[in-house]
């Protein structure tokens, strides 16, 4: 018999795991759906299918699940979700129970899975190379078919990868269709190894190589621009001995400062130049470019960490109002000997931030990002750290202007995507999952992206309630095209 699931926040309310798997065929759209919108827009759920091992963990460590909408340019929306069958999924859905322990810490496993395969690819897929890849970073990718979500299998790019682990952020290079990843603790638990390597528009490896980190930091997303790469490391630390005492794998340690490794993109990891930095905490950065030897890094920062387990794992005991922080851009200067960056802001706190395609490692003026607004009510319960997005934010990068979109009481907002529009001067779209919580239902919003204090052009209904997802893609019905499997 399944047991309840505990009532933290991780597992209740919004939170609770829906472990749904479902099709609905032509979804209820009000108002009208641009026909440009044409191909799938998919997003990475973590949802656990059993209770957790020890009574607790956290919602990062979910079995993956992923879901799409599909747009056929003709007003119709088609709806799919399904559980991607990582080695971890197929042994606990044999055993009809949890298996593995708490968020990556193996020393907490059931010894019948000892040395198997952890990765649940649950926080991004993305379509590249003919192939939808879902990530999570402490593993290769998982790859589902890019129309039924199937599962195809792990992906380790034709064996060729030497790296253990996958950044849940590749960049993908919008001019010459590449994509790069980086993947840390790359030879093993708690290691210093961090492995750099680059996929071409096929999706073929054509570049890895390793390199050290100063110490074993949380290095959840990176940038590139287009003569740099940019490793960021912050001091969330890993600590093995704590994870062999069954603690957890991450720990805020204040008395270290933040890291970064600039490499020239054409260079080699051996002309890497290393840069200190205050102690803060970055998830997600917003973009990154160079101008000559200045290198830009703009980015959502938290004074602390988000995550209330891994604050308290390093003995900082805090309420998450008290986190702090904002939108800030940070520019090295490689020509300069000076060893720390310039900072400046952009804004005020938001996060899981998005821009048009074309702007990525270029200079930019527009990005789209989450925020919670308490001048709208208290906080709802929703997502990874608790706090639900109640707001769509517009940032005009070099004037600070914003323009903001709250879509009504008692909802929160999932990750948006943005959409390329084939008109001239036009902005594109925005589009995001809303949560209503009074009904326990869903819908999708679909706005201007130029205009999103104008209110959505079309709403798409969803008869259900959606767990939380995290990352998000859009692939177009021309990328699809080309897609490996028919």
């Amino acid at each position: 018999m399944t047991a309840p699931f505990p009532q933290t926040m991780d597992f209740s309310g919004h939170n609770l795991p829906s472990r749904i798997e479902c099709d609905i065929y032509d979804l209820v759209v009000e108002g009208n759906l641009p026909p440009e919108i044409r191909g799938i827009w998919y997003q990475s759920v973590p949802d656990p299918q059993y209770p957790p091992k020890l009574g607790k963990d956290t919602f990062l460590s979910g079995d993956g699940m992923v879901r799409s909408f599909a747009f056929d340019g003709e007003g119709h929306v088609d709806f799919k979700q399904r559980y991607i069958r990582t080695e971890r999924w197929m042994l606990e859905h044999k055993a009809r129970k949890a298996l593995f322990g708490i968020y990556r810490n193996p020393y907490t496993d059931d010894p019948s899975v000892a040395g198997k395969r952890r990765g649940a690819a649950n926080t991004t897929p993305f379509f590249h190379g003919g192939r939808v890849l879902a990530f999570k970073e402490d593993s290769p990718p998982w790859e589902v078919h890019p129309v039924t979500l199937e599962t195809v299998g792990e992906w380790t790019f034709g064996g060729k990868l030497r790296s253990q682990t996958v950044t849940a952020h590749p960049r993908l290079d919008p001019v010459t269709g590449e994509m790069h990843y980086f993947g840390y603790e790359a030879t093993g638990l708690a290691s210093t190894d961090v492995s750099y390597f680059v996929a071409d528009r096929k999706g073929e490896l054509v570049k890895e190589e390793m390199f050290k980190v100063p110490y074993c930091a949380l290095m959840h997303d990176f940038v590139v621009t287009q003569d740099y790469v940019v490793f960021p490391g912050f001091p969330i630390v890993a600590d093995l001995e704590r994870m062999k005492a069954g603690g957890d794998h991450w720990g805020w340690d204040a008395t270290k400062e933040s890291f970064v490794g600039i490499m020239p993109r054409k260079g080699t990891a051996k002309q890497m130049r290393w840069f200190k930095a205050r102690a803060c905490s970055v998830f997600h950065f917003i973009n990154s470019y160079n101008e000559g030897s200045k290198v830009h890094v703009d980015m959502c920062v938290s004074d602390v960490p988000a995550f209330e387990f891994m604050r308290e794992a390093g003995g900082l005991h805090i309420p998450q109002q008290q986190v702090g922080g904002g939108l800030v851009r940070w520019t090295f200067d490689m020509a300069s000997e000076k060893d720390t960056p310039e900072e400046s802001s952009l804004g005020p706190p938001a996060d899981f931030p998005r821009i048009a395609d074309k702007d990525m490692m270029v200079d930019y003026d527009v990005a789209y990002l989450g925020q919670v607004d308490v001048r709208f009510g208290p906080p709802i319960l929703s997502g990874p750290v608790g706090a639900g997005f109640n707001t769509l934010a517009r940032l005009e990068v070099k004037t600070g202007k914003v323009t903001t979109y709250f879509a009504g009481p008692n909802r929160t907002m999932q990750e948006h995507v943005h959409i390329a529009s084939q008109k001239p001067g036009h902005e594109g779209y925005l589009m995001h999952i809303i949560d209503r919580h009074d009904e326990n239902q869903a819908e999708v919003h679909v706005l201007e992206a130029e205009h999103i204090d104008h209110g959505p052009i079309a709403t798409i209904k969803i008869p259900m309630r959606l767990r939380s997802g995290v990352h998000g893609n859009w692939a177009s019905a021309e990328a699809l095209a080309h897609r490996v499997h028919p």
